[in-house]
């Protein structure tokens, strides 16, 4: 190329390289700098991290108790199991004819139920070994808005989108590094609750935490339509997912019995083994195994007679998980603790549910017998060597079939309230929530419409 023409061409190429970096601007548009992360530092007496079940009454309690309270949710809204992942039926709230488990979660289900125009259970009638009839059905993304309704009526600074990075305790406070989309936050609190589900802030604190070999399997919450159960071959289908399973197309354990699943149109039924929501990594493959496993079913149900027509009516956008990590607490409840009802000298709230493992061939709940109600204390609330820290809901220090009945959502309420008392008044009374006394606590729990455990109640 000669060399006029050379210089021709790189200006050629330069002109349109300006050009394309200086495109023209639109009416109302304008040229800004690349966004910055915004970093702050905030102080709050409560610090709740985790919006599930639990998390959401500990900050509504703190809140209603006069402290100013931040609740930390990496989630884009507050209820956890209730409605993101799609389990919207809570209970226990009544054992043997009387409630054990009221206040501010029980407040927050009778709302949801009123304006839905819903019927709660009759409570009189024992459940026998149908537990779920005493379960209260609510509309999930109702009961979402009402919550979060609640928090901001309390008070509450609630935080989507953020989770804990760093975690230290300094001068007597909780220093608490979160990050979120464009935000870097640093909290420092006087009391910390740990509502994750996973023990995840203990951990990220350095308390030691357990966890089973094997966990739970986890289930992703759907509904199926566009068939009548009541005309299928159910011997046919039956006989036909035996054979995928022999070829190894279907997998047995996560659809144990696709007669159920027919019959009750998806719901509560499948199964995904080790189910993990700790870390984004181990959430995100939960998350894919849940639907990867839900396309094949759906798939296979529209080669069979009576379900070609099948069709995904609605999915939960995440796989809900049972068990991941608990805290090694001053105190670690039994299973014969739970199924015997042990009173302890510093119960806080009351449980009331079957023992109930998940595991590869399904479930069979264990029943309590009659008139026992087990009770929490405040010691399973609070990692060793710990200091204005509390945790509640499915992390508690307990054995893990104790722990496959106190997760469930009216326990993880009953004790989400407890912490939320507890860090409220030790916040106050410049305590730790182990010397808080035990007669202020429950006097500010009922105050609240919360069922503070005595040794004289009668099933």
């Amino acid at each position: 190329m000669k060399k006029m023409e050379r210089r021709s061409a790189l200006a050629t190429i330069g002109a349109m390289s300006l050009g394309m970096a200086a495109p023209k601007l639109a009416k109302g548009e304008r040229l800004a700098e690349p966004y910055k992360i915004k970093k702050q530092s905030l102080k709050t007496d409560i610090l709740v991290i985790g919006g599930g079940t639990a998390g959401v009454v500990a900050a509504i309690q703190a809140g209603r108790a006069g402290r100013k309270t931040i609740l930390v949710e990496n989630g884009s809204q507050l209820g956890g199991v209730t409605t993101t992942g799609g389990v919207a039926y809570p209970g226990i709230f009544f054992a043997w004819g009387q409630q054990v488990i009221g206040g501010i979660g029980w407040e927050m289900v009778q709302e949801a139920v009123a304006l839905n125009d819903d019927t709660l259970p009759n409570f009189t009638v024992p459940h026998g070994r149908q537990h779920w009839t005493h379960q209260v059905r609510l509309n999930g993304p109702l009961y979402a808005m009402l919550i979060e309704e609640k928090c901001l009526e309390a008070g509450v600074d609630l935080r989507f989108y953020e989770t804990p990075t760093q975690i230290s305790f300094q001068k007597n406070s909780w220093v608490v590094q979160t990050m979120g989309k464009g935000t870097q936050t640093e909290i420092t609190c006087n009391q910390l609750i740990d509502c994750t589900g996973n023990a995840y802030a203990a951990s990220i604190a350095g308390f030691n935490v357990l966890r089973e070999v094997e966990t739970q399997p986890g289930t992703l919450m759907f509904a199926l339509g566009g068939y009548d159960f009541q005309s299928l071959d159910l011997p046919l289908i039956q006989s036909r997912y035996n054979e995928e399973l022999k070829k190894g197309d279907m997998v047995k354990t996560e659809f144990y019995n696709i007669v159920a699943l027919l019959r009750s149109a998806g719901d509560n039924v499948q199964h995904i083994k080790g189910a993990d929501s700790t870390t984004s990594e181990t959430h995100t493959i939960a998350n894919i195994k849940g639907r990867t496993s839900l396309l094949k079913m759906l798939r296979f149900l529209r080669t069979l007679p009576g379900l070609e027509k099948t069709r995904l009516i609605d999915m939960q956008p995440e796989t809900a998980v049972r068990e991941t990590y608990r805290i090694d607490g001053h105190y670690k409840i039994t299973q014969e603790d739970y199924v015997t009802g042990k009173h302890f000298d510093d119960a806080v709230s009351y449980s009331y549910y079957p023992i109930d493992l998940h595991d590869e061939k399904g479930v069979i709940p264990n029943q309590l017998n009659p008139g026992v109600v087990p009770t929490i204390p405040i010691r399973a609330l609070v990692p060793k060597g710990s200091k204005n820290f509390l945790v509640a809901g499915r992390c508690l220090s307990s054995d893990r079939l104790a722990n496959s009945a106190l997760r469930v959502q009216a326990s993880c309420m009953g004790m989400g309230q407890a912490a939320g008392a507890a860090a409220a008044l030790a916040s106050k009374l410049g305590k730790s929530p182990l010397e808080v006394p035990l007669a202020d606590l429950r006097q500010l729990l009922e105050a609240h419409g919360g069922i503070f455990p005595t040794k004289n109640r009668k099933g």
